[in-house]
């Protein structure tokens, strides 16, 4: 039987002992990152002392220096996404929906009916802690550091990300009734979805009546000549309209 002596001189001499085998191994420490290397850094280093340079050669250079810059930031970018998914999941964990939440309510109702019978299996200091919107009778959990769910976001006053959606569903005496459905302060036009789909059909519509034929305002290049009349068009008729509205008004009853 090997001593402890023996096993140490065959450690030292390169060669795996059994008792090594089974302890584990601390992970590796991570190597430092090599400084990264320039595409034809050899060529550009045998044209450094070259006091010109043809035009055919600055070209190739710029080309292969650009095409390198693009890759660095094509891969950068990836690790940045899978970064963010990252991040995302762990977010969407925390203060979105949990998959395990019926599974959590169904067994705080198990417990709760333990402790009736008593087992004393129940929890004294159970209690949802998810955060719930403020609004009354909305039971969504709350957006992060803020007290309400993007539903009722605008009801925050110290919020400075979102807006209403400004289309107008109907026109009042006391004013323009607006959508007002909660939509980021960037997005251009500010409509929320359902009523951009709605703008979009709309401007079709009176496309086709201009007498340009599209499909799809995803491939639209229009003539500005068109977009023009058009525009045209609607103001006279919204001229010929509030003349004969003021004419009524003056005729003499």
């Amino acid at each position: 039987m090997p001593t402890r002596l023996s096993l140490i001189q065959l450690n030292s001499s390169g060669l795996r002992s059994p008792m090594a085998a089974e302890c584990p191994s601390s992970p590796p420490s991570p190597s430092p990152s090599s400084p990264m290397t320039i595409d034809g850094s050899d060529r550009d280093a045998a044209l450094a002392k070259s006091a010109w340079l043809s035009r055919r050669e600055v070209l190739e250079r710029r080309c292969r220096l650009a095409k390198q810059l693009a890759r660095v930031y094509r891969h950068h970018y990836w690790a940045l996404m899978e970064d963010v998914k990252a991040k995302h999941r762990d977010y969407y964990w925390t203060f979105g929906k949990s998959p395990f939440k019926d599974d959590e309510t169904a067994a705080a109702a198990a417990t709760a009916e333990n402790g009736k019978l008593g087992l004393g299996l129940g929890n004294s200091g159970g209690g949802d802690d998810i955060k719930r919107c403020q609004v009354t009778g909305c039971k969504t959990k709350a957006m992060a550091l803020t007290k309400f769910c993007h539903a009722h976001i605008l009801n925050d006053p110290q919020q400075k990300l979102y807006r209403g959606c400004q289309y107008v569903i109907k026109s009042m005496q006391s004013g323009p009734l607006k959508c007002c459905k909660p939509i980021l302060r960037s997005t251009a036009p500010p409509l929320c979805p359902t009523h951009f789909q709605k703008g979009e059909k709309c401007l079709i519509r009176d496309l086709r009546k201009a007498g340009l034929n599209v499909s799809s305002l995803t491939n639209l290049a229009p003539k500005f000549h068109v977009i023009v009349a058009e525009y045209i068009c609607q103001i006279q008729s919204k001229r010929r309209a509030a003349r004969k509205a003021s004419v009524r008004k003056v005729e003499p009853k």
